[in-house]
């Protein structure tokens, strides 16, 4: 009967200890699954509303809102993966799509004959007109009307240190 009693014990305690380990480790990466989960259930409810609209996607309106801000309304291949959300391999994939529609033109680039460089047409220029309210009105539903302006400034300074410190880092191949 001792046996049982300390293996209990044993059992119990090992309990204890993962249980106060995990608490522990969710209140160290509170904020960061918050984050996560805040961009993932908001990225998915303006996505649906985009679909619902018949407006292109998500992912094809951040690559021409991209385009659209840089100059000449072109970019090389490698800073358009830095500048947007996505992958390198959803990049390229996006870029052939939007291409394909007739709203981005790869061309050479001059500068280095290895390169490309994704350039806006005058279709994703209209493309992002008609997303635009669109896209804003879905920011506004899902998430700015969840937060007071306060919250919303507390959120934006609390991540810009973070997004100037990895600024540098970012591989421009990735």
């Amino acid at each position: 009967m001792r046996a049982y009693t300390r293996n209990i014990h044993l059992r119990a305690c090992a309990r204890k200890c993962y249980l106060d380990r995990v608490t522990n480790d969710m209140d160290r990466i509170g904020a960061w699954r918050a984050l996560l989960l805040a961009q993932s259930r908001v990225v998915r409810a303006i996505e649906r509303d985009l679909d619902a609209a018949g407006a292109i996607s998500l992912g094809w309106y951040d690559v021409l809102l991209e385009l659209n801000a840089a100059p000449g309304r072109q970019l090389r291949m490698q800073e358009l993966g830095a500048r947007t959300v996505l992958s390198r391999t959803r990049i390229s994939r996006i870029v052939s799509e939007l291409e394909h529609a007739g709203y981005v033109e790869r061309r050479p680039d001059p500068a280095d004959g290895r390169a490309w460089l994704a350039t806006l047409t005058t279709g994703g220029r209209d493309a992002l007109k008609r997303t635009a309210p669109l896209y804003m009105a879905g920011i506004e539903r899902h998430f700015n009307r969840h937060l007071t302006r306060q919250a919303q400034a507390a959120i934006e300074n609390s991540l810009r240190p973070i997004v100037e410190a990895h600024q540098e880092q970012l591989d421009l191949r990735r």
